[in-house]
């Protein structure tokens, strides 16, 4: 087996210089026979040919595209030859370029910024009489522009032969150099400037050294624009529908194509865009003389012996442990045969093969395929992995910047008009559609479809990307000769089961939901009306027992509507829940609803009876409490009005001596209050612990 080389145009940065045999090779063309367009925005272009010894081959690039032709480049020789140097413009970073001139114009300076550059030159200034003088340099002044506003105006210092000068920027009209050099410096600066927002082109050689005839090829990937697709849809009562599919391409490239292989390839391959153009300087440290260096902060070493001992420790550790520890990033060498053998296999397989030229052999062939009546599909499709693409049969041919439309799809195919009624669309009429299904052996890519019935425009429509033997459902019109009208109506809420669990009550409720259709058909032929009811995952559906058709978030019921026959649709959902009530909060009348329903089994009921007892018994000791507390209160209140009867009394009178009495009587009252009151809570405490322990017990249904 012959050796072949293939040379990675990411790695030509790092050669020293071209070849020395360079000049003495013989230029040869080398033609593009092959394209491959990407849905996400890339193309692969491929030059093929021969060659006869050494050769050189020239091809010319957009400054733009340099960084993807040297991420991606792949270069063979494939009859034995090598492949010397592939030489290219270099481009160096335009501010390290700007930043060797006298005067540094990398960060948009002013003027005041510029002349303190040039301290020291001559210059001559109109301001507005002419001044000739050296900068000493610019400094600010503050001026005041009204009563309590001042602003900061920049002055140029010179030195005259009067003397010193300071003259205000604002009221220089021209400033010239007087330094010739300097100058000029200037000037090239502003040219290099100039010259960094040119859209020129880069040429690249490659060089290939050998003897005799060989087959050589090179393959690069640029960005392209996104290749679409177009259809037409041709409805008649009496024939199948005809599809018709057409794929725009441009050509953005530097050259013409001729007669390439075209190839679209419906994927999304990452693609991203690495500078690797712009020139890179990996910054130095500055180094002094030991005689004025100072002394600096310094780093040391591990020692030897307690490294060993790390590395022991490290072999101890758990695999998993040790697999964190040890592992490092590293790159993997892949194989240059892996990057062109992933090129090769984008193509169909050939189905016939037709003699090819020496500069052909190994290279993709494409397999005929059956053309339809009227306009020929120049389309073959093959899948690539979870990809599809179109090989393009016939050899395309399409100047630079322009575009074509190639037609890739041409078949009968089937498909059922159909109404398609959907109110969150329109309310009260239906789309015209039709369910079509993909008969081709082609993957259809997504894109418009203009449909025309019986030789008129019908409408427009769009489908999603279809598989061979997938079907989908398009609409392109609004169809007036047919009207739809729903009535939605709800049920009240039903009682399906009730348990108590653990002081919770679960109760399981049915609700129903109901929709009425009736569709009315004004046209002169029976009609299949699709309608949509939306799809949720907790309703079920009870009514028609089963749909039309089911997608994700919708249901599809066919009602068969016959002209001037009103026609019905009754669609009945249902959704059960289950609902968690704390027995302990629910009132009396929501109890008494639960012992009134059937449902409700005979022990639920009697365990009902029960907590409503038990929370009667509590409710009396509470009410009692209550009423004990109210007595105290009134005594206090009372004690209250004698205490200020008897500041006003002398101590030793009748009265006084009465309400001391009372007083005693009173305190002894409410004594006897409060422990009726403690005890009274102490029972309201039991009764409510024997309640939450009866309620925690229960597991009845």
């Amino acid at each position: 087996m012959s050796s072949r080389t293939v040379l990675l145009l990411a790695a030509v940065g790092l050669l020293l210089g071209p070849s020395a045999r360079a000049e003495e090779l013989k230029e040869t063309n080398l033609p593009l026979k092959r394209v491959v367009l990407f849905s996400s925005g890339v193309g692969f272009f491929e030059h093929s040919g021969l060659v006869h010894g050494d050769a050189k081959v020239e091809l010319q690039f957009k400054v733009g595209q340099v960084n993807d032709l040297l991420k991606s480049m792949v270069v063979e020789d494939l009859d034995g030859g090598r492949i010397a140097a592939v030489n290219y413009g270099s481009k160096d970073p335009i501010t390290k370029t700007l930043k060797s001139f006298a005067v540094d114009l990398t960060g948009n300076p002013t003027l005041a910024q510029l002349l303190q550059q040039v301290r020291g030159e001559k210059v001559e200034v109109e301001a507005p009489n002419k001044i000739i003088g050296v900068i000493l340099g610019v400094e600010k002044h503050r001026k005041q522009v009204g009563d309590r506003e001042f602003i900061d105006v920049e002055v140029l210092n010179l030195l005259t032969e009067e003397g010193l000068r300071a003259v205000p920027l604002e009221t220089v009209g021209t400033l010239r150099l007087l330094n010739k050099d300097l100058d000029a410096e200037l000037r090239k600066a502003l040219a290099l400037l100039a010259s960094a927002h040119a859209t020129d082109k880069k040429g690249v050689t490659l060089n290939f050294l050998g003897q005799g005839e060989r087959r050589v090829r090179v393959g690069y990937i640029q960005e392209t624009p996104v290749w679409k697709t177009t259809y037409r849809l041709v409805l008649s009562d009496e024939k199948a529908p005809l599809l018709q599919g057409w794929a725009i391409v441009e050509n953005t490239s530097e050259e013409d194509w001729k007669d390439v292989k075209l190839s679209l390839v419906s994927g999304r391959p990452i693609s991203f865009v690495m500078d690797l153009y712009q020139p890179l300087y990996v910054p130095r440290p500055e180094e002094q003389l030991e005689l004025y260096a100072s002394l600096r902060p310094q780093t040391y070493g591990q020692d030897l012996a307690r490294k060993e001992m790390a590395f022991a420790r490290l072999g101890e550790a758990p695999a998993d442990r040790r697999l964190r520890m040890m592992v490092t990033p590293r790159g993997t060498a892949a194989g240059m045969g892996g990057g062109m053998g992933g090129m090769r296999g984008m193509a169909a397989a050939p189905a016939t093969r037709s003699p090819a030229s020496a500069a052909e052999k190994g290279f993709l062939e494409y397999a005929d395929f059956a053309t339809g009546q009227g306009v020929q599909s120049v389309a073959q499709a093959g899948d690539v992995g979870s990809l599809f693409q179109y090989v393009i049969h016939t050899p395309v041919t399409l100047p630079r910047q322009q575009s074509a439309m190639l037609p890739i799809v041409n078949a009968d195919v089937k498909g059922k008009k159909v109404s398609i009624y959907n109110p969150r669309v329109q309310a009260k009429h239906p789309l015209s559609g039709l369910q079509l299904t993909n008969t081709t052996d082609l993957h259809l890519m997504q894109g418009p479809i203009t449909v025309f019935d019986d030789g008129v425009y019908a409408g427009d429509a769009k489908i999603e990307d279809l598989p061979p033997g997938s079907q989908r459902l398009i609409s392109y019109a609004l169809d007036l000769d047919t009207e739809v009208a729903a009535d939605s109506k709800g049920r009240p809420e039903e009682l399906l089961n009730v348990r108590l669990l653990k002081g919770t009550m679960i109760t399981g409720r049915k609700q129903i939901r109901e929709t009425k259709y009736t569709v009315k058909n004004s046209g002169k032929s029976a009609k299949t009306v699709l309608v949509e009811y939306p799809l949720e995952a907790e309703w079920k559906l009870i009514e028609p027992k089963k749909p039309t058709e089911k997608t994700r978030d919708l249901y599809r019921f066919a009602v068969e509507a016959k002209p001037g026959v009103p026609a019905t649709l009754r669609v009945e959902l249902e959704r059960t829940t289950a609902q968690h009530l704390a027995i302990n909060n629910l009132n009396d009348q929501t109890i008494q609803f639960y012992l009134s329903a059937k449902v409700v089994s005979q022990k639920v009921k009697d365990a009902l009876r029960e907590v409503v007892r038990r929370k009667s018994e509590i409710q009396q000791v509470v009410e009692k409490k209550g009423q004990v507390t109210q007595k105290i209160n009134g005594i206090v209140q009372d004690q209250n009005r004698i205490r200020q009867n008897m500041a006003q009394l002398d101590r030793n009178s009748e009265v006084y001596k009465n309400y001391v009495r009372k007083f005693s009587n009173q305190e002894s009252e409410i004594e006897k209050l409060r422990e009726e009151s403690a005890a009274l809570s102490r029972k309201e405490a039991e009764l409510r612990k024997a309640l939450d322990e009866y309620l925690m017990d229960l597991d009845l249904q």
